[in-house]
């Protein structure tokens, strides 16, 4: 059944509405990522790095124009590992709007669900953000410990987080947040291996950052089929 939800996921991929979500996420981030570059060069700038001065040689411009070029290098390199979780914290903001085009084509004799504030939906995402950094760095911290298992272990505690993220998602704008959490705890193994098989996309690039749309769908699916035998 869980490969049926993905199915219909994957079969809504082209909706407007998805693609909107896609869209904002990654035009956000990339948003995001030049005001960063932006506000670092400012506060060189502020520094001045081309008044510093040297032993001996006195003020030398060429420290200016190095930290200047590597501040760009810098850039470049962090956006390559920043831009899938910025853009899936991003787009996990509107992740409500992809749970609506799928209650609207799958599901239309459900009344409509009320909407998640935004203070609510910026704190569960920061939430989750913080959550699956922290963990990824603890769990690379022990990597020379499981070396040997590195891609499983990559696999189900991102799956674990997905899975619980993502299902909540889902679940929250039908059942309030108490609720959702019961249903979570009791669905747990069946969650966890929905969420498992939306990690495995993570590592290809391009198409990770269809993971939160697709999660999402996935998941609304999934919570409606619970619901029905709950």
């Amino acid at each position: 059944m869980i490969f049926s939800d993905i199915a219909k996921a994957i079969g809504q991929i082209g909706d407007p509405r998805f693609r909107r979500v896609l869209f904002l996420g990654i035009g956000l981030t990339l948003a995001l990522l030049v005001a960063a570059y932006a506000a670092f060069l400012g506060l060189l700038t502020w520094i001045d790095p081309a008044s510093f001065d040297l032993p001996f040689l006195g003020p030398n411009a060429f420290v200016g124009g190095l930290l200047s070029w590597g501040s760009i290098v810098l850039m470049l390199v962090l956006s390559i590992f920043l831009m899938i979780p910025v853009a899936s914290a991003i787009t996990s903001l509107f992740l409500e709007d992809v749970a609506d085009a799928v209650e609207v084509r799958h599901y239309p004799h459900l009344p409509p669900a009320p909407r998640v504030s935004w203070g609510d939906a910026i704190r569960d995402t920061l939430s989750f953000l913080g959550l699956l950094i922290g963990v990824n760095l603890v769990a690379l911290l022990f990597l020379p410990l499981y070396w040997f298992a590195a891609p499983l272990v990559f696999y189900l505690i991102n799956g674990f987080l997905l899975g619980r993220e993502y299902f909540t998602v889902a679940a929250l704008r039908r059942e309030g947040r108490v609720q959702a959490k019961a249903l979570r705890r009791r669905h747990m193994g069946e969650i966890w291996f929905a969420g498992t098989l939306m990690a495995i996309p993570l590592t290809i690039p391009v198409l990770n950052l269809l993971v939160p749309i697709l999660g999402a769908a996935t998941f609304t699916h999934l919570y409606h089929r619970i619901a029905v035998r709950t």
